[in-house]
């Protein structure tokens, strides 16, 4: 792969084990990962919503398989995998939200960290498999709310129970890596393990409860006033496939050069896409038109959620060439016009694919100061 071009050659006819196809980051990188002719095998929960970008995309029709089960099942997920017979795994199948975790923080803990324990001891058990990226999330940091970006040595940490988990997940990675699959025995075991973090994640087909873009877009079709909760909390926004080209991207090269970077990774938007809340709120009300409004409630006894987030990407632009693509203002119109598409009955499974075509014909966006 150079640069951010996905070689397709690669992974053509590669065997593919995703956990977390279901969801909406995975049903994403499933169609991807179709379209570039991969023989997918999905593991994890049915669709957590109804409808899900799974289902109206029809995602399961060009994979291998789509298997419906638990990462916290152990058995079943290794016997899946050994069916699969996989040579690149990639784990995103977890609990993904701030406010549930709160409510359901035993659950939480048992997915995110457990099921990442047992994702990684399928892969010691099964073999065969060279490639491993564990994806958790920005929010695996320590966060001291200071102005500039996390960086991928920065202590890991998470105030609530779902950041917390992904901190505990990133130390299990480390643990197995270094346990298992240590780079300076890689000739020895033939596995490079890696992970993922990735920002906060925008896209079409996203209809998770308490997220920021789907709140907006429910309430603009039931008629209804967008209540905001944190209008000032800035996040590093992203379009969904920016931290999938460079889980793609850091999945082939951990094929071919494993010990060089079977470590941690942080794909995030570049600094000047790191806006509040409000900000995104404003735009998208702007852009879909007069019937979309808003209003601001932030009761003070609302669970904690970071107020200021952003990711030091500088490694993987340097090491990877991985950059950005569409800027902030351009995927929020991608996002309005997918909505719009399933809104008006259209194939959105070729629409879908039809976005992830232009964003690989999109050049990279280079700010001033790389």
């Amino acid at each position: 792969m150079e640069g951010l071009e996905m070689n397709v050659e690669f992974w053509r006819g590669r065997r593919v084990f995703l956990t977390g196809h279901t969801g909406f980051k995975g049903s994403w990188l499933s169609l991807w990962l179709e379209s570039a002719g991969a023989c997918v095998t999905g593991y994890a929960l049915p669709a957590p919503t109804s409808p899900s970008l799974f289902e109206v995309a029809k995602v399961a029709q060009g994979m291998e398989s789509s298997v419906m089960g638990d990462v916290r099942d152990l058995e079943l997920l290794t016997a899946s995998m050994r069916e699969a017979r996989p040579e690149v795994v990639i784990h995103m199948a977890a609990q993904a939200l701030v406010r549930y975790s709160y409510e359901h923080p035993v659950e939480t803990y048992a997915t995110n960290v457990m099921g990442t324990v047992n994702v990684l001891e399928a892969v010691r058990r099964v073999g065969g498999v060279r490639s491993v990226v564990v994806v958790t999330s920005d929010k695996c940091y320590e966060n001291r709310e200071w102005p500039w970006g996390y960086r991928e040595n920065e202590p890991m940490g998470g105030h609530d129970p779902y950041s917390n988990s992904k901190g505990c997940a990133e130390l299990v990675t480390a643990a197995y890596r270094d346990s298992f699959f240590a780079p300076a025995r890689w000739s020895d075991h033939g596995v490079a393990l890696a992970s993922g973090r990735a920002g906060n994640v925008i896209g079409g087909g996203d209809w998770a409860l308490d997220r920021l873009i789907p709140d907006i877009l429910r309430g603009i079709a039931a008629n209804e006033e967008v209540v905001i909760r944190s209008p000032g909390a800035i996040r590093p926004w992203q379009h969904v496939l920016e931290p999938l080209s460079g889980y793609l991207l850091l999945a082939e090269r951990l094929y071919h050069d494993g010990p060089v970077f079977a470590e941690g990774w942080n794909f995030g938007p570049h600094d000047e896409d790191a806006r509040p809340v409000s900000w995104i709120v404003e735009k998208m009300v702007a852009m879909w038109g007069p019937q979309a409004r808003y209003r601001i409630d932030a009761p003070a006894d609302a669970p904690h959620e970071a107020n200021y987030l952003k990711l030091d990407c500088s490694k993987a632009r340097q090491r990877l060439d991985w950059h950005p693509r569409w800027r902030l203002h351009s995927t929020l119109q991608r996002i309005c016009e997918w909505q719009h598409a399933w809104l008006d009955g259209e194939d959105m499974r070729t629409f879908t694919l039809g976005q992830i075509e232009a964003y690989t014909h999109t050049p990279a966006h280079l700010p001033q100061n790389d």
